[in-house]
């Protein structure tokens, strides 16, 4: 990466103050981009969910790792909760969604319940065997009363199709039939995923983050007190693919402690982490033991690091200078936090960066673990709050005695309850993965690149101004 005319300004940049040029391209098509990352964790796009407790859990693992990506989920988590959702998530398949599943006797209350639940809003009636009997979504419950039984308002037409039907059959059939979900059946035809028209379209345009066996990916958190090698063990034994090892201030004597605990348990998978915003402090993570390192303090959503304290850095010099020294380490950076645009990850990944950690914006999805909720307008969202906050922090400390519990949730840096609207024509993570991976396709066309290590390569950025950031937003409803 260079900066316009070989300068860099002397003060730091955030994502707003910088743009990228376009190159000479010989790229015709960004479906020629490859976005593999080369960190070792093995996804096939560069976006990872951060290990947030209102984002990061089993539904969002398995839909994220299906599309390429990988979620951590957080450290508050128990390990035993670790293994049961690594279990499920490794259990699903990597190319059919998982089902919602109810019985012709249930009631059409139940089916209301749960379509809220997943991005393609239906539920599938089956009977006692196991095997489709139809569909049901919110349109077939609306004016039934809600203790009517599913059997009298099951859709009995939807497609079914052997689970190994190839994706591109599956969306030319469902085309045909003018239906929006196929049921995918396995040999003694039990219900066994199902596919939307435009999930077998992304089927072809991703690739699953799969592991050697050709399971799901998934990675996990550990904090750095307590027994750190004792809980990367039980992580690890889980069957996680990437393990980080996490706290806000990373550059820290008890942070290098707990790598060299980490690695003296010989982790076989890539080990992550962070925070830190200096060079200097991502070398001394990767001399402790980290492959990866994670970058930024403050620009998250819902941090109030910078406002409480004065400390942090803007986040894409922060990325710059951290993924500059790993890279003399022959390692790499995630860049955590801070994304608010696609944009902001092509600038990430720009700047050095293996992959871009997403949080707040992935909050506000059917996919994040929160229940769906209605404000006074009804308009559907769902809770984010900051992993530093008093929220987070209690449950974190829910094994202390009262007084410790008390005294530490005197401080807090982040918010403890924030609305994440549902966006209503992205209302699903992958709707999201499908903005952010198409901005950074073309960006990396622009940039004349193929590749992601090509695209750092070749990126060449200005500054601007703030009005300069205003006149690239567009303006749907004119000036």
């Amino acid at each position: 990466m260079q900066f316009l005319d070989g300068q860099r300004p002397p003060h730091d940049l955030t994502y707003d103050d910088v743009f990228l040029l376009p190159n000479r391209s010989a790229v015709e098509s960004r479906f020629d981009v490859d976005l593999s990352t080369v960190d070792g964790t093995g996804t096939s796009i560069p976006v990872v969910v951060a290990n947030m407790t209102a984002v990061a859990g089993r539904r969002m693992a398995e839909t994220v790792a299906r599309r390429g990506g990988l979620v951590v989920l957080p450290q508050d988590v128990d390990p035993v909760a670790v293994a049961d959702i690594t279990r499920w998530v490794k259990d699903r398949d990597p190319v059919w969604d998982t089902p919602l599943v109810l019985t012709p006797g249930d009631a059409v209350a139940d089916a209301l319940n749960l379509v809220g639940k997943r991005a393609h809003g239906a539920v599938v009636v089956v009977d006692a065997n196991g095997k489709p009997v139809g569909v049901v979504d919110e349109a077939a419950c609306t004016g039934v009363d809600r203790f009517a039984r599913l059997g009298d308002v099951v859709d009995a037409a939807a497609l079914t199709v052997p689970i190994a039907t190839p994706p591109r059959e599956v969306f030319d059939r469902l085309h045909e039939h003018g239906g929006r979900l196929a049921l995918g059946v396995d040999d003694e035809g039990r219900l066994a995923g199902v596919l939307t028209q435009v999930g077998a379209l992304r089927a072809g345009i991703y690739r699953p983050a799969t592991d050697g066996e050709g399971r799901l990916r998934v990675g996990a958190a550990i904090g750095v007190n307590g027994d750190v090698a004792a809980k990367a063990e039980a992580v690890l034994g889980a069957g996680v693919d990437v393990l980080v090892v996490d706290t806000a201030h990373g550059h820290q004597e008890k942070m290098l402690a707990a790598l060299k605990a980490v690695r003296s348990v010989s982790p076989s998978v890539p080990v992550v982490a962070g925070n830190v915003v200096t060079a200097e402090g991502t070398r001394d993570l990767i001399e402790a033991g980290a492959d990866v390192v994670k970058v930024g303090v403050g620009p998250g959503a819902m941090c109030t690091t910078r406002m409480m304290t004065g400390v942090g850095r803007p986040q894409f010099s922060a990325v710059l200078d951290c993924a500059a020294a790993a890279r003399e380490l022959g390692k790499h950076v995630w860049a955590d936090g801070g994304v608010r645009h696609p944009r902001d990850v092509a600038l990430a990944l720009a700047a050095g960066a293996s992959a871009a950690m997403v949080g707040s914006w992935f909050a506000g999805t059917h996919e994040s673990p929160g229940d769906l909720r209605y404000d006074e307008h009804g308009r559907p969202y769902k809770e984010s709050f900051g992993m530093a906050s008093k929220r987070a922090v209690g449950a974190r400390t829910r094994t202390d005695n009262g007084y410790e519990r008390a005294r530490k949730a005197l401080y807090e840096e982040g918010i403890s309850s924030s609305r994440m609207a549902l966006d209503p024509a992205r209302p699903g993570v992958e709707d999201l993965l499908d903005s952010i991976t198409a901005g950074v396709r073309s960006a990396c066309t622009y940039a004349g690149a193929r590749t992601l290590e090509d695209f750092h390569e070749r990126a060449v950025l200005g500054v601007q101004s703030a009005a300069g950031f205003a006149e690239g937003r567009p303006l749907p409803a004119g000036w």
